[in-house]
């Protein structure tokens, strides 16, 4: 990024902190893209310098550690056709956006912020394609990014195209947009209007949200989330566990009411990906074990419903307990047919992903399910 745009993006925040931290952010900003409008810098407690709303977009030097890297859960080999992930049968990805209202401090897809939107496809003829040469597509997400900074025009043309394809039978949109900018949504009649076209009883449209903390669920968010759903749309949220943001277990038990008590449903705890900068954001698996069933155990049924999982290269794992050292884990995903999978592995105190824990190797390879049994069938023969 030239040194005269992430500067000028921080000027925001010249409102709100002294010239000198703005400076130490500078080469935090340089290295990985910072971006934040009115609303969201304005849910901010300023005085408080470890308020999470602020470190969930605010950048910090912290992100300056050297750790992990930018494609942490491999999502290059997943790629099929420009613009188009086809990772698990059912489901294709068509990366359509490459930018978002704000950018989360912990993304996991920042590197399309480093390489000019190099991965984003906004017209995915190619990946629309491709899903209409595959009947086993069922669903399809759109997300970058967010797909809801797409104009309505254009993500209308793209939802009309999806409709055409009679296998599609579920089209989820990624996004943040109804907490980062929640008028964007409310105010669009044209984007209500096309929801209300396409989401119907014989192809549902799934709205994907990223609510981190109770404080986004403004009277603005309640709003936006409401409209879509008026609209049609099924509401479900994603939220991944983060240090300093929401690792608490009374946060993330009142953030899974509010969610039930609005008629979204709480999908996924996510693990937080060992991506590039996000060192600060580390919480080890069996203390995020912990605070997600000390959460489920303050919620009804309707909060117990989220799982915690991580979002592995070679698939998505469930964490479904850690106990005594062992993790027994689960393939609730998995893109070389494991589907279901169990797994019971050690699991030392500080061990934050998956390929930390010992003997991970011998169920996975990065390759895929072919290099997986040629290096079984290696050690047999050994």
């Amino acid at each position: 990024m030239a040194k005269a745009d992430y500067m000028l993006r921080l000027d925001k925040l010249r409102k709100y902190l002294p010239e000198e931290e703005i400076r130490k952010l500078a080469p935090v900003a340089d290295r990985y893209a910072f971006r934040a409008n009115a609303y969201y810098l304005n849910l901010i407690d300023w005085e408080n310098p470890a308020d999470p709303i602020r470190r969930l977009v605010v950048p910090n030097e912290g992100e300056l550690a050297e750790y992990g890297c930018l494609d942490a859960s491999g999502e290059e080999a997943n790629y099929v056709v420009p613009g188009c992930q086809h990772k698990y049968g059912a489901t294709a990805l068509l990366v359509v956006s490459e930018t978002c209202s704000a950018y989360c401090r912990y993304c996991f897809r920042k590197r399309l912020f480093q390489r000019n939107g190099q991965e984003a496809e906004t017209h995915p003829e190619p990946g629309l394609a491709y899903i209409a040469e595959h009947p086993e597509i069922s669903n399809v997400l759109l997300t970058g990014g967010d797909s809801l900074m797409l104009s309505s025009e254009r993500l209308l043309q793209i939802l009309d195209k999806l409709a055409d394809i009679p296998h599609v039978r579920i089209i989820r949109l990624g996004s943040k947009l109804p907490v980062f900018q929640p008028m964007r949504i409310y105010e669009d009649e044209e984007l209500l209007n096309g929801i209300r076209r396409y989401s119907t009883p014989s192809r549902r449209i799934y709205l994907m949200a990223h609510v981190d903390h109770p404080r986004e669920l403004t009277a603005e968010a309640i709003r936006a989330f409401r409209a879509m759903q008026e609209a049609g749309a099924v509401v479900m949220n994603q939220t991944p566990i983060l240090r300093g943001i929401n690792d608490d277990a009374a946060v993330l038990g009142e953030l899974l009411d509010r969610l039930s008590w609005e008629g979204i449903a709480p999908y996924y705890f996510f693990i937080n990906r060992p991506v590039a900068g996000n060192r600060d954001f580390v919480v080890p698996l069996e203390r995020a074990y912990r605070l997600t069933e000390e959460a489920k155990a303050r919620t009804s049924g309707l909060g117990k419903r989220v799982r915690l999982v991580m979002s592995h290269a070679s698939g998505k794992i469930e964490i479904l307990a850690i106990e005594h050292g062992k993790a027994f884990l689960k393939y609730h995903q998995s893109r070389d047919g494991h589907y279901g999978k169990l797994m019971l592995l050690h699991c030392p105190p500080e061990a934050a992903w998956f390929d930390e824990l010992p003997g991970s190797e011998d169920h996975w390879a990065p390759g895929g399910r072919d290099d997986l049994v040629e290096s079984q069938e290696a050690e047999m023969d050994i």
